[in-house]
């Protein structure tokens, strides 16, 4: 059966989420479009150009994730002077080289090369600080006089994928001035509705959501402005939205537990990489030995 995918953001937590992409291909899902904000913007864009569950595997198991912001460790004094001058503690440019090189791979770089039957496999959510508004990729492209066929993906998965102050944001060039795009969680973090349509659905829409209990520094005694500025950040992207999700996307959405693991916990090991790979893979699997399409219909969209 054929399926879209929508992930939620949630920084390297999001690595769970190749548990599942494994597990619905071993039940025989075909995936048609995939959405995501943050971290799950990296895994959409891998699974839409191509990218089999078990070669996620494979680069997840083999990428130094600390090489995200190895190049740019700073004591407490230059932390401040970069969130000040630079809107941004660290720069965000590793993950567009990484992505673009694993985008390189499949031949496809641009969102036009993501197009099936003149419709994007893709979107990628971020957020537009300038307008105060979300910007839904390569669809919203077109609002800053820019050809969203010819736009890079791996440009919008780092723009969706600046956490805002810890990151510095993405300067997006419109005519002769440009807008300061962040990451999607600020405004959209779980998406799920994005691929919804009127009257019946063709087939499902799976949401996944991460299920966190992780600590904050500050918790731990953690005072300095790193510490500080993570925790404002993920308390935002790490608000309850269970409470706000409507029951119908509730029963399509599949909660993965993240074991702990913080937002931006780049240093993360092998061994937990792939406990969470399991974590998804078996909350995938639990919920689809309850799944029933036709009851979704018949309950929720008829």
């Amino acid at each position: 059966m054929k399926v879209d995918l929508v992930f939620e953001g949630g920084g390297i937590k999001g690595l769970a989420f190749v548990g599942s992409v494994c597990c619905l291909e071993d039940h025989g899902y075909e995936f048609e479009r995939c959405a995501g904000t943050s971290s799950g913007s990296i895994i959409s864009t891998l699974v839409s150009v191509g990218y089999t569950g078990k070669e996620l595997k494979k680069i997840i198991l083999n990428t130094d994730f600390n090489k995200f912001i190895e190049n740019d460790k700073y004591n407490t004094l230059e932390s401040t002077f970069r969130l000040m001058s630079k809107n941004g503690i660290y720069n965000n440019s590793y993950v567009y080289e990484w992505i673009t090189e694993l985008l390189s791979k499949k031949n496809k770089l641009k969102f036009k090369d993501a197009f099936l039957d003149n419709k994007s496999r893709l979107k990628i959510i971020a957020s537009d600080i300038t307008k105060k508004d979300i910007v839904i990729m390569p669809n919203d492209l077109i609002n800053y006089d820019i050809d969203p066929m010819e736009f890079e993906i791996a440009k919008a998965v780092q723009m969706s994928t600046s956490i805002p102050f810890y990151f510095q944001p993405v300067k997006l060039e419109n005519k002769n001035s440009y807008n300061f795009i962040v990451d999607g969680g600020l405004l959209s973090n779980f998406p799920i509705w994005i691929f919804d349509v009127e009257g019946t659905p063709r087939w499902p829409t799976f949401g996944f959501n991460l299920i966190s209990d992780e600590q904050s520094y500050t918790s731990q005694g953690e005072r300095d402005i790193i510490s500080f500025t993570t925790d404002t950040i993920t308390t935002v992207f790490n608000r309850n939205e269970n409470i706000y999700i409507r029951e119908k996307d509730s029963i399509r959405t599949i909660n993965v537990p993240t074991l702990g693991v913080k937002t931006t916990d780049f240093n993360i090991s092998k061994e937990l990489i792939l406990k969470l790979f399991d974590e998804g893979y078996k909350s995938t699997e639990t919920f689809l030995n309850t799944w029933n399409f036709e009851e979704y219909l018949h309950t929720y969209r008829m």
